[in-house]
């Protein structure tokens, strides 16, 4: 159903796995998809080239998020590309991206590379987004389960994501006014290069049998959650933290 027509999504991080998955929904939901892509240059091209082949209307936009001067020429783009935006989805994200990263072996290096990732820059793209952002429009937050656990090496990572959940609940009040509704999904194990190549099958498949449901989560299951929140049969949901993790 093209319950999206009319509407302009931009999706950061949308050049392959989940994003690219939420891009997809969105489009064959009836949005015009900005995807947006810091490295991965080519599958954002291909997958513009893909969204355009099946008769949906998307374009590129291309920025290093965790630099504010790049996400402010990115949003200068934007406005030379669109007119307004409905949807914002904040995807874009990382790991923590070493071997070691439990209190006692964390960088500061390490510490600040994931932080202005997943939390500066989620929080200043939204502001440098939300003039574009129409009334009763939508941004939707990609959390991450980590923020529960507790597993030796994910406390920047899970503080990072904790971080966004708080954005949420706040700006949920801050942007009421605007009919503006603010809601996180918390993924847990999805099946993404970032996440599951370095895993191995037998890993994966052991993963698998721990989930009540017998599998691991796919790209397409959260991009379905993305649609719904992006979708009008979402509008009285608001400020609300999305766990979508399979039941694990």
């Amino acid at each position: 159903m093209a319950t999206l027509t009319g509407k302009t999504a931009l999706v950061t991080g949308a050049g392959r796995g989940i994003g690219a998955a939420i891009a997809r929904r969105l489009a064959a939901d009836g949005a015009r998809v900005i995807v947006h892509y810091s490295q991965s240059a080519a599958k954002a091209e291909a997958l513009v080239a893909e969204l355009t082949a099946s008769g949906a209307e998307a374009v590129t936009v291309q920025g290093d998020l965790a630099s504010l001067d790049a996400v402010d020429a990115m949003v200068a783009t934007l406005r030379g590309k669109v007119d307004g935006i409905d949807i914002l989805v904040n995807n874009s994200g990382r790991g923590s991206g070493r071997s070691d990263s439990t209190l006692a072996g964390m960088s500061v290096e390490d510490y600040d590379t994931i932080f202005s990732l997943n939390t500066r820059a989620l929080f200043f793209v939204t502001q440098r987004v939300l003039p574009l952002l129409r009334d009763g429009g939508r941004i939707i937050n990609i959390s991450s389960t980590a923020v529960d656990a507790r597993v030796p090496g994910l406390a920047a990572y899970a503080g990072s994501k904790a971080a966004v959940d708080c954005f949420t609940r706040v700006w949920a009040t801050e942007l009421a006014p605007r009919r503006i509704t603010v809601n996180s999904i918390q993924p847990g194990m999805v099946d993404t290069d970032l996440i599951t190549d370095n895993m191995g099958e037998e890993v994966k498949q052991v993963a698998a049998r721990h989930h009540p449901l017998g599998r691991i989560g796919q790209p397409d299951d959260l991009a379905d959650v993305v649609a719904f929140l992006a979708g009008p049969d979402s509008r009285w949901v608001n400020g609300q933290i999305i766990i979508a993790n399979g039941g694990i």
